[in-house]
C-alpha cells in the first residue's frame, strides 16, 4: 500500500503537469490551414473569381522582433489613395481575409492581407491573442505609410483573431484613419471559459491552461486582454457581430465598443454565427460599413 501511495504521489502531479503543458498548446498552437487548403474554403463558399483578376504584390516585413510576415498587396483596379489593412482569424490566414476584399475594392480601396504570426506561410510560433500581433498590426501600418506615398486614408479591419489584434495594436496608437473590428474577444480568458463550459470541460481547465502557458511561453492567457489597450485610443471603431455567434458572444464587441475613448459604434448581423456576418449578409454588412466611413 505504501508503495502504491508512494507511486500515486508521484504520478499525478506528473499527469496534472503533462496536462497543464498539453492545454496551453491546444490552446495557442491550434492547427493552422494552409494557403491552398484556405483557398478552397473560399472557392467553396463565395465567388472567388475576382482574386484572380487582381494585380497583386507579394513581399515581407520584419517585424518589431525581427519576425518576418508574408503580405500581399491587391491593388484596385481604379486608381486609389485609399488603403485597408484586412486580419484574417486564428488558425486560418491571409486568404482568409479576402472575402472582405470585394467589399472594400467597391468602396474605393487598395487591400493589404497578410498572414498573422505563426500563421500560412509565416514561421511556425505561439499565438499571444493580441499582444504580439497587435504590435505586428503597428509595424504593419508602419510599413505600409513608409512604402506608399500616395496614402489619403488607412484603415484597419480584423476578423475574430484579426479583431481582437487590432483592437490590441491601439496601444501603439497606430496612424490609421478608423478601424473595424467584426466579431473580436475583449479577453481570451472568457472566450475559453465559455467554450470549456459549452463542451462539458472542467472550468478549472482554462487555469491549468493558463499555468501551462506561463511556464512553455513566458505568457499568461489572463493578460491576453485586447481591450485594456483601448483605453486611451481616439481611432473611430466600428464593431460588428453576428447576432447568433455563441462562440465569441456580441457582448465582447460592446464590451470594447463602451471602454474606447474615441468614437465607436456596434452593428449586429442577424442570423450570423461566428466570423459568418458578411457571408450571411453582405449587403447591409457593406451599408454598416459604407454609412460609417462616410461618417467619419
Amino acid at each position: 500500500m505504501r508503495k502504491l501511495l508512494i507511486i500515486i504521489a508521484v504520478a499525478v502531479p506528473l499527469l496534472v503537469f503533462a496536462l497543464m503543458l498539453w492545454l496551453a498548446s491546444f490552446v495557442m498552437t491550434g492547427k493552422r490551414q494552409t494557403i491552398d487548403e484556405a483557398m478552397q474554403w473560399q472557392t467553396e463558399h463565395y465567388d472567388f473569381s475576382f482574386y484572380e483578376k487582381l494585380e497583386k504584390t507579394d513581399y515581407t516585413i520584419k517585424s518589431f522582433d525581427g519576425y518576418e510576415l508574408h503580405v500581399q498587396f491587391l491593388k484596385n483596379p481604379t486608381p486609389t489613395d485609399k488603403y485597408i489593412i484586412i486580419s484574417h482569424g486564428y488558425t486560418d490566414n491571409r486568404m482568409g481575409a479576402l472575402k472582405y476584399a470585394p467589399m472594400y475594392l467597391e468602396l474605393g480601396y487598395n487591400c493589404i492581407i497578410y498572414d498573422l504570426r505563426g500563421h500560412g506561410e509565416n514561421e511556425p510560433t505561439f499565438t499571444t491573442y493580441g499582444i504580439r500581433e497587435g504590435e505586428d498590426i503597428y509595424e504593419l501600418v508602419k510599413d505600409t505609410r513608409s512604402r506608399y506615398s500616395d496614402i489619403s486614408q488607412l484603415g484597419l479591419h480584423g476578423e475574430s483573431l484579426g479583431a481582437a489584434s487590432t483592437a490590441a495594436s491601439m496601444k501603439y496608437h497606430p496612424d490609421v484613419d478608423f478601424a473595424v473590428a467584426d466579431c473580436g474577444f475583449s479577453d481570451i480568458d472568457n472566450v475559453l471559459r465559455g467554450a470549456y463550459k459549452y463542451y462539458h470541460m472542467p472550468e478549472f481547465f482554462v487555469d491549468l491552461a493558463d499555468l501551462g502557458a506561463r511556464i512553455r511561453y513566458g505568457y499568461s492567457l489572463k493578460s491576453m486582454r485586447p481591450i485594456d489597450s483601448l483605453d486611451d485610443n481616439e481611432v473611430p471603431m466600428l464593431f460588428i457581430h453576428g447576432a447568433d455567434d455563441n462562440f465569441i458572444l456580441p457582448k465582447n464587441s460592446e464590451d470594447m465598443a463602451a471602454r474606447t475613448r474615441g468614437r465607436s459604434e456596434v452593428r449586429y448581423i442577424e442570423g450570423a454565427g461566428h466570423a459568418n456576418s458578411i457571408l450571411t449578409d453582405a449587403e447591409t454588412y457593406k451599408a454598416y460599413v459604407r454609412d460609417f466611413l462616410e461618417s467619419l
